[in-house]
């Protein structure tokens, strides 16, 4: 197949393309290369996507004519939309980003499909769609979403505007609502990313709201099988669907448990500091019934193999 996959250089996009390239896709990345976060970082893992099956294009998605261009030209047999303004502290500081990225580019690329009839189309949503939802574990049943930041309700937009095209264009598309990805090569503006740089430097960490929080942490090879599974049943779909899956661990983690691990794994003292935020969640906790029956999809790695893998690669990345 044809793919086209944004969000190509970013953690969840790369890891993603990897293994579309093994299974012999013609994958088009798409990413506008930006410096949220470390760009070498993003450069690194574009350079490892080095494969005659692999073409780069250093767009951005908000705008219209280039993604517009790039989807009349391939004219893909799917596309897989990864690219977003990431972070939900962020939206705070820089809140017309996440309407450009998130709402803006997303409908260029609904809209460039639809004219270019890509029928399929699969696309991130987030567990911050839940908000402080009293109903949990999070079922993408829910009767009320919550999103309690800016960067949250960008993503229930997208998942709105899906429903919309899908109904009104015959279109399939698939939301996946990712909790809290992590893994080698993954974002360093993410917590346990951040807790692992600063406890193995012998620094300080900021402590959220006295820790009293819990994230469905899910390993990024689960959310990679999640997503190639939703590639399979996509395809297989012979009447339009508008489809909204959880893909998570399905058994959150504490913070405490976070950085004790962490600091047990590195051998180092934990110091700390408290600090309260409202854009902060309590918990995320993934109901991941419907991906199971849907999808056949379930996580295979534990908190603390993941954990390992990740603090084995950055030992490797940062060469400790």
């Amino acid at each position: 197949m044809k793919i086209i996959v944004t969000g190509s250089s970013g953690f969840i996009g790369y890891h993603l393309v990897k293994e579309l390239l093994k299974l012999n896709h013609k994958v088009f990345g798409v990413d506008n290369m930006n410096s949220y976060y470390d760009v070498n970082l993003k450069k690194i893992r574009l350079k490892n996507l080095n494969d005659t099956n692999f073409e780069f294009n250093n767009i951005d998605i908000s705008s219209n004519e280039q993604i517009s261009n790039l989807i009349c030209n391939v004219k893909p047999d799917l596309i897989i939309n990864l690219a977003a303004q990431a972070g939900v502290r962020y939206s705070l500081e820089n809140p017309k980003s996440y309407i450009d990225s998130n709402i803006s580019g997303f409908s260029n690329i609904l809209e460039a499909a639809k004219k270019n009839n890509v029928n399929k189309v699969i696309y991130a949503s987030s567990s911050s769609v839940y908000g402080n939802s009293k109903q949990i574990p999070f079922s993408e049943e829910a009767s009320k979403l919550e999103p309690i930041s800016l960067y949250a309700a960008s993503k229930l937009s997208n998942e709105l505007i899906a429903g919309t095209y899908s109904y009104n264009f015959n279109m399939s598309l698939i939301g996946l609502r990712f909790f809290t990805v992590y893994g080698p090569f993954g974002r360093p503006d993410m917590a346990y990313y951040g807790f692992t740089d600063k406890i193995s430097n012998n620094q300080e960490i900021t402590i959220y709201n006295q820790g009293k929080m819990s994230r469905d942490m899910t390993y990024i090879d689960d959310i990679v099988n999640g997503i190639l599974q939703s590639i399979e049943y996509i395809q297989n779909q012979h009447q339009p669907c508008n489809t909204i899956l959880n893909l998570g661990n399905n058994n959150p983690v504490s913070v405490w448990d976070l950085v004790n691990y962490i600091g047990t794994q590195t051998n180092k003292d934990v110091n700390y500091i408290y600090q309260d935020l409202n854009t902060e969640v309590d918990i995320t906790y993934a109901n991941i019934d419907k991906a199971k029956k849907l999808l056949n999809w379930q996580p295979q790695i534990s908190f603390e193999e993941g954990m390992n893998n990740f603090l084995d690669w950055y030992k490797f990345y940062k060469e400790i």
